[in-house]
C-alpha cells in the first residue's frame, strides 16, 4: 500500500471577503502524479502553497510524514542575483563528479541544450543577475530537479519552456519515482504526466483519475447530469470533448471511464471547425493575396536569423510556428507586422514583404499593452468598438465577449488598474478580436491563461473566418487552432512539417544526436582509429564515402528548393482542394526521402 506523504484536513482559507478554499480534504501519496487546474484566481497556486507549507491556512491542518523531502518551484525564484548558475545548480560538487553522473548531465541538456549551458555567456560561470526571467525560471527548474525529493510541487513549470523543454520535462517527470503535484494551463503537458487531476472551483476542489483527456470526459459526463442550468459551459465541453475523441494528436492516457456514455454524448456534435466553410469566408474578405514574402532575409543585429524565405500566408490559412528559441519566429512576425502597419514601407533586411490591400492585422505580442488605469474593463472594450461580427453571423457586443471572457457583469466594472496579469492578458486579447481584424498573429497567447479561458478563446477562433499564425509552446493549442506546423530548424530556413510536432521533436532529435556523433568521429580520426589513408581498400571505401555525403547533401538542397516551391503552390491554390491534396501528397513524399536521406547521412558520417 502506497504511503501518505501530505494530508491536507478541512483546509480553509479566505482573501477579503472571498473563500478561496472552504473545508477542503486532500492526500498525496507515494507515486501520486497530480494536476491541478482551475480558472485563475479560483485559488490553485493558494492550495500548493499551503500544501508545501509555504503558507499558512486560515482553518485545518496540513501535516507531512516525517522526514519528508519536498521541492517546491513558485512562480518567483529566490536565486541569489550576486551567484553563478553552476553556485546555485552544481553547488560544491567537483567537475568530474557531477559531470560523472547521468542523471545531472540529462537535466542540464535538457533544459539548457547542452553541459555548456549554450545562450548563457560563460556558461556554468554566468552570473544570474543580468539574466531575463526565462533564464532564471530554468535554473531554479534544474535546481529543483538535480536534488532528490520525495514530492515535487511544481507552478507553472513549462512558463518560458519551448516545445522542445516541454517535451523533455515531461518524459523526464514520468521517469521519476517522486510524488508530482504540477499546477500548469499546458494541457498536453497534463496529460503526458498526470494520472489524477485535481480541479478548484468555487471553494471546493473536485478530484478526478487520469490525466486531462479523462477530465474532461469525466467533467462533461458530472455537468451534464448535475449542473443542466450552466448550458452555455455544458455546450464548450462536448466541442472539447467531441475533438478529444476525435482523435487529437498525442492524446497518451486512456480513459477510464463510460466511453460509450461519452460517445453518445457527443454524436451529434460537428468538427470544431467547417474549414471549407471558413475559406470561403475568408477569400470573401481578404481575396487571394494575403502576404507574400520573397527571398526575405530577416536580421537580428549582425546574425541572419532567416534567409532567401519565399513562402506565402493564403486567405484562410492556420498555421502554427515552432522552432528553436532564437530561431527567429518572433522576429518574423515582426517583419510581416511592420510591412503591414507601415503599407508596404518598412521592409525586411533584404527581399520584399507584399501585403494585400484587403489585409486588417490584429498582432497580439508577448508584452501586455498598457492601459488607462482609470478604465473600466467594459470602457476598454467600448473604447475600441460596442459590436463585434465574429463571422457566420454570429454578433456580440462588448459585454456579452466580455462575459465570454470571464468577465462576469460585476467585472466589467473592475477599474483595469486592479486587473491581475491573466486578466490583462485576457483584456488584450479581447481588444483585438473586437477590432474585427482579418488576420490574427498570436506570439505566445497561452501566457497567464487558465484552461477555461483557452477553451473559450479556442472557440471563438473555431469560427473566426481569416488568417492566422500562432506561436506557442503550449502543444494543445497550437494542434487544437492551427491546421499545418511550420518550423524553424536554426538553419536559418523554413519548413513545413506534415505530420506536425512530433515531426519537428524527430527532426530535433536527430540534429542534436548528428552533434552529438561528430565530436567522436574526430576523435576516431585523430586516434588512427580509422582505416589507413595509406590502404587501398581504405582510401577506395573513404573517397566512395565522401563522394555519397556529398551526393545526399545536393539532394537535400534540392529538396529544400522542391518544398518551397510545392509551399507557394499550396499557399497559391488555397481554394482548389483538389489541387492542394495532390501538393501535400507531394510534400509528404518529399519529407520521407528527406528522412531517409538524412538517416542515411548520419550513418556515413558515424562511419567517416
Amino acid at each position: 500500500m502506497a504511503t501518505n506523504l501530505v494530508n491536507l484536513e478541512a483546509v480553509g482559507k479566505v482573501y477579503g471577503t472571498r473563500a478561496l478554499l472552504d473545508g477542503v480534504s486532500l492526500g498525496v501519496s507515494e507515486g501520486d502524479r497530480i494536476g491541478v487546474v482551475g480558472r485563475n484566481g479560483d485559488g490553485k497556486t493558494t492550495l500548493v502553497r499551503i500544501l508545501a507549507k509555504l503558507e499558512e491556512a486560515d482553518d485545518g491542518r496540513v501535516t507531512h510524514a516525517g522526514g519528508l523531502r519536498l521541492g517546491v518551484l513558485t512562480q518567483h525564484d529566490s536565486l541569489d542575483p550576486a551567484a553563478t548558475v553552476r553556485h546555485e545548480v552544481i553547488g560544491d560538487l567537483a567537475d568530474h563528479e557531477w559531470a560523472g553522473d547521468a542523471r545531472i548531465r540529462d537535466i542540464l541538456t535538457g533544459l539548457f541544450g547542452g553541459l555548456d549551458l549554450p545562450g548563457f555567456p560563460q556558461g556554468l560561470d554566468t552570473v544570474i543577475g543580468p539574466l531575463s526571467g526565462g533564464e532564471r525560471r530554468r535554473i531554479a527548474l534544474a535546481q529543483l530537479l538535480i536534488a532528490e525529493q520525495d514530492v515535487i510541487v511544481l507552478d507553472e513549470p513549462t512558463n518560458h519552456l519551448d516545445v522542445e523543454g516541454i517535451s523533455w520535462l515531461a518524459g523526464h517527470l514520468r521517469a521519476r519515482r517522486s510524488a508530482l503535484v504540477v499546477v500548469t494551463h499546458d494541457r498536453w503537458f497534463l496529460d503526458q504526466v498526470a494520472t489524477r487531476m485535481w480541479d478548484v472551483q468555487r471553494g471546493a476542489v473536485h478530484e478526478y483519475e487520469g490525466g486531462y483527456s479523462d477530465y474532461v470526459f469525466a467533467r462533461a459526463e458530472r455537468e451534464r447530469i448535475a449542473a443542466t442550468e450552466e448550458t452555455k459551459r455544458q455546450n464548450l465541453m462536448r466541442k472539447e470533448l467531441a475533438w478529444l475523441r476525435r482523435g487529437a494528436p498525442a492524446r497518451t492516457s486512456k480513459p477510464r471511464f463510460r466511453i460509450e456514455a461519452a460517445n453518445e454524448l457527443i454524436a451529434d456534435v460537428p468538427p470544431p471547425r467547417d474549414t471549407a466553410e471558413l475559406m470561403k469566408f475568408a477569400n470573401s474578405r481578404l481575396g487571394k493575396t494575403v502576404f507574400d514574402l520573397e527571398d526575405v532575409t530577416v536580421r537580428a543585429g549582425s546574425k541572419e536569423l532567416l534567409k532567401h524565405l519565399t513562402w506565402q500566408l493564403g486567405p484562410g490559412d492556420r498555421v502554427g510556428l515552432v522552432g528553436v528559441n532564437g530561431a527567429g519566429k518572433t522576429s518574423l512576425l515582426r517583419a510581416m507586422a511592420d510591412a503591414a502597419y507601415s503599407d508596404g514601407e518598412r521592409q525586411p533586411a533584404a527581399g520584399r514583404v507584399k501585403v494585400g490591400r484587403t489585409v486588417k492585422l490584429a498582432y497580439l505580442s508577448q508584452e501586455v499593452a498598457e492601459l488607462e488605469p482609470t478604465w473600466r474593463v467594459l470602457e476598454a472594450v467600448e473604447h475600441v468598438r460596442q459590436r463585434v461580427d465574429l463571422g457566420k453571423g454570429r454578433e456580440m457586443t462588448a459585454s456579452q465577449l466580455c462575459e465570454k471572457f470571464g468577465f462576469t457583469k460585476e467585472k466589467q466594472w473592475t477599474p483595469v488598474g486592479d486587473l491581475s496579469g491573466g486578466e490583462r492578458r485576457r483584456l488584450q486579447i479581447l481588444r483585438l478580436l473586437m477590432d474585427e481584424p482579418n488576420v490574427l498573429f498570436l506570439d505566445e497567447p497561452t501566457n497567464d491563461l487558465d484552461i477555461e479561458t483557452l477553451t473559450q478563446l479556442e472557440d471563438l477562433l473555431d469560427g473566426w473566418p481569416g488568417s492566422l499564425v500562432v506561436i506557442s509552446h503550449d502543444r494543445y493549442f497550437l494542434e487544437r487552432t492551427t491546421d499545418r506546423v511550420l518550423a524553424l530548424l536554426g538553419d536559418a530556413t523554413l519548413r513545413m512539417m506534415p505530420r506536425g510536432i512530433d515531426e519537428y521533436l524527430e527532426r530535433r532529435r536527430r540534429v542534436a544526436e548528428a552533434r552529438a556523433s561528430a565530436p567522436a568521429a574526430v576523435a576516431s580520426a585523430a586516434s588512427g582509429k580509422q582505416k589507413p589513408a595509406g590502404s587501398p581498400a581504405g582510401g577506395k571505401d573513404a573517397r566512395a564515402a565522401k563522394k555519397e555525403l556529398q551526393r545526399i547533401e545536393r539532394r537535400l538542397d534540392r529538396i529544400s528548393e522542391q518544398e518551397a516551391k510545392l509551399h507557394a503552390g499550396i499557399a497559391e491554390n488555397a481554394t482548389d482542394f483538389e489541387k492542394v491534396a495532390k501538393l501535400d501528397t507531394e510534400l509528404r513524399e518529399l519529407a520521407a526521402e528527406r528522412d531517409d536521406l538524412e538517416m542515411r547521412w548520419l550513418e556515413l558520417a558515424e562511419d567517416a
